[in-house]
C-alpha cells in the first residue's frame, strides 16, 4: 500500500465523530425528528457514543424549553431574609450548601439581592474590620420571565458572567429561580461536585438537598429507595424509582411535572423522550425524617 493510500486509510478511520456526523447529516433531514433519527442512527453505526448522542439530544432539546421547564419552583428557593444576623442565616448555609441566595424582604416576592457564600468568607477569617452586613455584600438580582427561552438566557449567562436569576411570572410575582447549573444539566446529565459523592451507592443516588427534600436518581432501586426513607413501595412491577414515578404519572412525564405517591410528592428534574433521569422527593410536613439523612 502506498504512503498515499495508507494516509488516507488512517485519516478515515481517525475523523473526529463531528466530521463523521456530518457525513451522515449528507441527506439534509427536513424536520427535527428527521435529524434525532440520523443521530440515532449515527449511534448505532458507531459513528458517535451514547454520552455523545445523548448531548447532542440534549441541545436540541434546550432550544425548545421556557425557563418555566426547567426553573426551581418559588416553594424549594433556600432564601435568606435581610433582617437575619449572620447567626440565624448561617445555619441555613451549611445546611442546604447552595453557593447562592435570594436575599428577601417580607417574602419571596421581594427579592432584593443575591448573596454569594463564598462572600462570608472574608468576614469568618478576620479578613476585614468593616462591621458585616448583608445590605453591602449582596449582589444585584437578575430578573427575566417565565417564558424566556432556554437557550437565550444561557447566552447571557455566559456573556453577562451571572449564574442565577429569578422568575417571574406575567404579574411580576415570583415564581422560582434558575441556575446555569440547571441548564447544563438538561444538555449533559446530572452534574454532581465532591459534596454529592457519599462513599456508597445508595448515598450516591439518593442526595439530601434540605431537611424535607431530597434529589433522587431515576435508577434508584425501589428496594435501595425503602429502606433509606422507611417507605414500602411495591416493586413486583416496577424495579426502579423511575418507573414506579412514570407509572403514577400514567405517561412519560417531562421536567417539572408533579405527582404525589403516599406522603411524598415526585418533581422531575430531568428526563428525555425514552425516560426520566432524575427527580426531587418532597416529604410531607408530617413525615418523619428518615434517620439516614441525619448522617
Amino acid at each position: 500500500m502506498s504512503d498515499d493510500n495508507l494516509h488516507s486509510a488512517n485519516g478515515s478511520s481517525g475523523k473526529s465523530w463531528a466530521a463523521r456526523l456530518l457525513q451522515v447529516f449528507a441527506g439534509e433531514p427536513k424536520s427535527r425528528e428527521e435529524l434525532v433519527d440520523l443521530i440515532q442512527d449515527a449511534e448505532d453505526r458507531d459513528l458517535i457514543d451514547n454520552d455523545t448522542r445523548e448531548m447532542i439530544e440534549g441541545v436540541l432539546d434546550v432550544a425548545e424549553l421556557k425557563v418555566r421547564d426547567i426553573m426551581i419552583p418559588r416553594s424549594q428557593m433556600v432564601t435568606i431574609d435581610i433582617h437575619q444576623g449572620v447567626d440565624e442565616f448561617l445555619p441555613i448555609v451549611i445546611d442546604s450548601q447552595h453557593s447562592r441566595y435570594p436575599v428577601v424582604t417580607d417574602n419571596k416576592d421581594h427579592v432584593e439581592g443575591i448573596l454569594l457564600a463564598k462572600d462570608l468568607l472574608s468576614y469568618g477569617f478576620n479578613m476585614t474590620d468593616e462591621a458585616f452586613s448583608l445590605d453591602k455584600v449582596m449582589r444585584p438580582a437578575v430578573i427575566v420571565p417565565e417564558s424566556k427561552r432556554v437557550d437565550v438566557l444561557l447566552k447571557e449567562f455566559r456573556s453577562n458572567r451571572y449564574h442565577m436569576a429569578i422568575v417571574v411570572d406575567e404579574y411580576g410575582g415570583v415564581s422560582g429561580l434558575v441556575t446555569i447549573e440547571d441548564i447544563l444539566e438538561e444538555i449533559v446529565g446530572e452534574i454532581e461536585d465532591e459534596t454529592d459523592a457519599h462513599g456508597n451507592d445508595e448515598k450516591t443516588n439518593i442526595r439530601r438537598l434540605s431537611p424535607s427534600r431530597y434529589s433522587i436518581k431515576a435508577l434508584t432501586t425501589i428496594e435501595d429507595f425503602n429502606q433509606y426513607f422507611d417507605t414500602n413501595f411495591s416493586d413486583e412491577e416496577h424495579d426502579t424509582v423511575g418507573g414506579l414515578v412514570a407509572h403514577g404519572f400514567g405517561h412519560l412525564p417531562q421536567a417539572g411535572e408533579e405527582v404525589k405517591l403516599g406522603n411524598m410528592t415526585f418533581r422531575v428534574t430531568n428526563a428525555d423522550k425514552r425516560r426520566i433521569q432524575q427527580l426531587q422527593v418532597s416529604l410531607d410536613s408530617d413525615t418523619d425524617t428518615p434517620p439516614e439523612s441525619e448522617q
